[in-house]
């Protein structure tokens, strides 16, 4: 694998109440790249982590940690935040991730491309990572749910594409 300069010295934390998730997560970034990888298996631990220290990038389960309550502590403190899920892989999630404030949207049967998808999470700005990740989304949402799929929310939907409508990727330096 690639060496990521992008990771690395960075200060991470993954939260997943499932250990083996943490254990990929910390496999796929550790082999990129040299950075610190905290890891928490509970709300209140990825809580106290989260006051605790500065992260340059925060990966949340949605399910079994209250990984929307840990969203809003982590976008209050300025942290970029991924949200990461299997079982919550919903219009619904989707949208209440955007409305309160993280950068990107993983599904876990993803977590092969983690590294490049963080890198881009952290070298990239909001606008541009989320038209990465909305057309990798959208393809496994209309899989899934169907191509109708935005319809219940389609004001929101609209609104959220015409903000991010760039002419080109943006890259923060």
């Amino acid at each position: 694998m690639a060496k990521s300069e992008v990771l690395n010295e960075k200060l991470v934390l993954a939260v997943d109440d499932e250990e083996d998730v943490l254990e990929i997560i910390e496999e796929e970034i550790t082999e990129a790249a040299n950075c610190t990888l905290h890891k928490a298996t509970t709300f209140e631990r990825a809580q106290q982590h989260l006051v605790s220290y500065t992260y340059d990038l925060v990966i949340l389960d949605i399910m079994g940690v209250r990984g929307f309550d840990l969203l809003q502590i982590a976008n209050h403190a300025g942290f970029p935040v991924v949200m990461l899920t299997a079982h919550a892989f919903t219009p619904e999630a989707l949208k209440k991730s955007i409305e309160l404030g993280a950068r990107a949207y993983l599904p876990k049967e993803k977590l092969g491309s983690l590294v490049p998808f963080l890198e881009d999470v952290l070298r990239l700005n909001y606008h541009s990572v989320w038209q990465k990740a909305l057309d990798s989304v959208a393809a496994m949402f209309n899989k899934k749910y169907g191509s109708d799929w935005r319809t219940t929310e389609e004001e929101f939907w609209k609104d959220f594409e015409k903000k991010l409508e760039v002419e080109e990727a943006a890259i923060i330096r």
